[in-house]
């Protein structure tokens, strides 16, 4: 029986972890494939570098012609990361007629459309469900489960550091900080996690989640996103005292005439699911028009859930060859450019914090400000002070909902009143 010979375009953390999975299973997956899985070569930058015992070293090179020329190749899996030089590679792969499959967010997210242009012209498949949520199969789910609906709406915890991070800053009082140099110690972050923390990983896989969603071309530069740099701890304590959980979401809603794409820090309301996902777990909720609400969670990283969801897209596309339908999957996909919601156009509820000098008549700026730009107040506390002692006190308000660009001009006015001593700021409230 021929087997179906792979090709690794990487081989760190989660290519290890494909290597673990293909031995470890080989015999329950050439049944379901009709034929071994053979990994026949492994591309790497550093030869020397510790890999995982599974890995049969006489396959590793660091020469790519040694791998993309390889004619007897069948499927190509991309675990290097990062754009280039794995586009280039996975653009040659699809051209020489080869399926692709690949974990990586950032090179779909920026070029995604384009990829699955090109693989639809070659007739082969472009598979990615490692690239959003690890072992969490919500690509799957998107791709095909929910394909006889319409999703009209999708929240989701899709960063794992964040998570983490937010998690102790709430559990144990950590500052942020604090939160990441634990969150290093544990190699939950990288040693620079501004990928992370500023937002952009859960950005990318945003842009990644539309395609399918919502069957939208986007540019990711143009995807507002916001990362946990600001959310201090006092913002922990508030958030509980009304019974909210802050937590980093990826944030998608299809209006019809435009989607609406956010990446930010929200408040939660503590008796929601998302709300109780806590660490590194991952969720994301969906809802179909005809379907309604469905919740995915479970872990979205590491070595072997991130390998879980690309061996499954290894099946898939070996499937296909051998029947002679590959490519069907990915000419499934259907892309079109759609508008992006204006920020200043969305509405929410918001909490702002603000901390400003305590003398007579600043609650009155504060409100005749936000109420001078239509925002309302439903609740307000005022922690500290007593009067005129001019010591800065915080005062956090919760809103009614309101337009955003409405809000933010409220919010400039006020930073300019000289009430306040140091900059507003804003979370969002998500319910």
């Amino acid at each position: 029986m021929k087997p179906t010979r792979l090709g690794l375009l990487g081989c760190g953390t989660v290519g290890g972890g494909v290597i673990q999975l293909l031995r470890a299973n080989a015999e329950y997956l050439a049944q379901t494939v009709g034929a071994p899985l053979e990994v026949a070569r492994v591309l790497v930058r550093d030869p020397a570098k510790e890999r995982v015992p599974e890995l049969d070293r006489a396959l590793v090179t660091t020469d790519p012609e040694a791998v993309l020329g390889d004619a007897s190749i069948d499927v190509f899996v991309e675990v290097m990361g990062g754009v280039d030089p794995a586009r280039g590679y996975v653009e040659r792969a699809m051209r020489a007629g080869r399926s692709v499959v690949t974990a990586n967010k950032m090179l779909l997210a920026l070029h995604g459309p384009a990829l699955l242009d090109l693989a639809v012209e070659k007739g082969v498949d472009l598979a990615f469900e490692g690239s959003v949520g690890g072992g969490i199969p919500v690509i799957r789910v998107l791709r095909d489960a929910l394909a006889s609906d319409w999703v009209i709406r999708l929240e989701g915890i899709v960063n794992g550091t964040c998570n983490y991070m937010l998690t102790r800053m709430r559990e144990a009082g950590l500052g942020f900080d604090e939160a990441v140099r634990e969150a290093q110690a544990k190699g939950y972050a990288e040693a620079d996690p501004g990928l992370d923390v500023d937002g952009h990983d859960a950005a990318h896989k945003l842009v990644v989640l539309a395609i399918l969603a919502f069957g939208a071309r986007v540019d990711a530069a143009r995807v507002p996103t916001e990362g946990i740099r600001a959310v201090a701890p006092i913002d922990h304590r508030f958030a509980e005292r009304f019974g909210f959980t802050i937590k980093h979401l990826a944030i998608g809603r299809d209006h019809g005439d435009a989607i609406e794409l956010r990446v930010h820090p929200a408040l939660v309301p503590r008796d929601t699911p998302l709300a109780n996902v806590n660490g590194v777990l991952n969720a994301i909720a969906l809802e179909g028009r005809a379907l309604g609400p469905c919740l995915l969670s479970g872990r979205g990283a590491g070595d072997m859930p991130t390998a879980v969801s690309v061996v499954a897209d290894v099946l898939d596309v070996a499937r296909a060859r051998r029947s002679g339908f590959a490519g069907t999957a990915t000419r499934a996909i259907q892309m079109q450019k759609r508008p992006l919601l204006p920020l200043g156009d969305a509405r929410a509820r918001y909490y702002l914090h603000f901390l400003v000098h305590d003398r007579p008549g600043v609650l009155a700026r504060l409100a005749g400000a936000l109420g001078d730009a239509g925002v309302s107040i439903e609740q307000m506390v005022q922690e500290g002070g007593g009067g005129s002692s001019g010591v800065p006190v915080d005062i956090v308000l919760l809103t009614h909902e309101a337009r955003e660009r409405d809000l933010t001009r409220a919010l400039d006015v006020i930073a300019h009143s000289g009430v306040a001593a140091a900059p507003p700021r804003l979370i969002r409230i998500q319910e």
